[in-house]
């Protein structure tokens, strides 16, 4: 196909694509002549028409103000800086607080352990020498000297510090309810001359029960919990049981038997109230020690089965004890030594 003046190869086509009427609708005219719909084939000598942008004039931004193109005023030295509102001022007030108690605690613990770092050592210096007794407390010049060594902080473990510290509150207790007991007993006894064995009875039980309970029991549950000894806890719960239903006994106060219980202070009630008064403050001691005596024996007991220990434990505690204790092999030896010569000496 020859080209025409016009360099146009579609010019006198049928099938001409410019002349398809959805093209002619779109023809750029003055009005219309952009780049984007520029035809180079429709006039070839006119130039192409100037760019021109689409974008409209967007109005310029306003000024800033000159203070925000100050610079940020950083805070003087005395001037609290605002950290943002985590906490009021309150709860930095307990925050503190608590973090001084701590610190306090720990400051205690610290001091403690340098105390028993020391015993250790004067200890170890003293080439495993006995300490010397601390219980019970008495002056320099008694006569009597302690006859214990008692030191719970420093003998005890941790776990069971506590519990050992509240059995000796109640041994305190018992023996302090035992002396009540004789006041009462002695005023009872001034109002009604029929309770002399009672009165009688009341000296005889402080007497006795003071130094026994604490051997008997206090002391084995003391050594059970310092060494993890199975007899020691075996002797505690025997002798202890008693001594909670003793305690039972002793708040319910059987006439003549020289306990101040309920049944003594409801007697003496229908002769004069204020002994009968006295009585019942007694008698609410018994009851109490008595309570508390049944829950530290189930807590005791508790602990003990958590310590793995064992009745065939308890049995070679007491074998080894028997045998190395040196009182026991030289009673041994005198008998079989004798039980030889009178074997050698039979005819």
């Amino acid at each position: 196909m020859a080209l025409n003046d016009g360099g146009n190869p579609f010019q006198g086509d049928p099938g001409n694509p410019f002349q398809d009427p959805a093209v002619i609708q779109h023809k750029p005219s003055s009005e219309y002549a952009t780049l984007d719909v520029y035809n180079p084939f429709d006039n070839p000598g006119q130039l192409p028409p100037p760019f021109e942008s689409s974008t409209q004039n967007v109005p310029p931004p306003p000024p800033t103000p000159a203070a925000a193109l100050q610079p940020p005023r950083k805070p003087s030295p005395t001037e609290p800086r605002n950290y943002g509102s985590y906490g009021t001022q309150e709860s930095t007030a307990a925050a503190t607080a608590e973090l001084l108690k701590r610190q306090e605690e720990l400051n205690r613990k610290a001091e403690e352990l340098d105390r028993r770092e020391r015993e250790l050592q004067n200890a170890a210096l003293s080439g495993g020498a006995a300490r010397p007794n601390n219980w019970p407390p008495l002056p320099s010049f008694c006569p009597v000297k302690p006859c214990f060594y008692q030191d719970i902080p420093m003998e005890i473990p941790v776990d069971s510090q506590k519990t050992v510290t509240v059995m000796y509150y109640l041994w305190m207790a018992s023996t302090v309810t035992l002396f009540f007991n004789f006041l009462a007993s002695l005023t009872w006894f001034c109002v009604d001359a029929n309770g002399g064995s009672g009165f009688g009875l009341s000296i005889l039980w402080a007497l006795i029960f003071t130094p026994c309970s604490f051997l008997c029991w206090y002391r084995p549950m003391y050594k059970a919990f310092r060494s993890d000894s199975s007899f020691n806890f075996f002797l505690f719960f025997f002798i202890f049981f008693a001594q909670d239903v003793m305690y039972v006994f002793q708040a319910i106060g059987i006439p003549g038997s020289g306990f101040s219980g309920w049944i003594m202070s409801l007697t003496a009630l229908k002769q004069n109230t204020g002994v009968a008064i006295f009585m019942m403050l007694v008698a609410m001691l018994f009851t109490a020690i008595a309570g508390l005596g049944i829950f530290m024996l189930k807590r005791i007991h508790s602990l003990y089965r958590r310590t793995g220990a064992s009745f065939q434990k308890a049995q070679e505690e007491f074998a080894a004890g028997v045998f190395s204790n040196q009182t026991v092999r030289t009673a041994a030896a005198n008998v079989a030594t004798g039980a030889a010569t009178n074997a050698f000496r039979a005819p």
